[in-house]
């Protein structure tokens, strides 16, 4: 390959499924897709920890800025 940009193009990886249920194919990715994430569980355990800490307004979406009169707003 001698045009550098050759390398610069990206190809989506085969789709199955269709509708609400269309995914890329688990058997087809892979690490020279870039789609290995070795760390994705822990980060996932670590995101999970840190919402079960948040105060529950926060993290039922229910959160509003300290020191305004939000519910005349309601």
């Amino acid at each position: 390959m001698t045009d550098p940009l050759a390398r610069a193009t990206a190809e989506a990886p085969p789709i199955i499924g269709s509708g609400c249920t269309q995914r890329y194919d688990p058997a087809v990715l892979g690490t020279e897709l870039g789609t290995d994430f070795p760390g994705a569980a822990e980060l996932w355990e670590r995101l999970r920890a840190a919402d079960e800490q948040a105060p529950a307004d926060v993290s039922r979406g229910t959160w509003r800025p300290a020191g305004r009169n939000h519910d005349a707003l309601d």
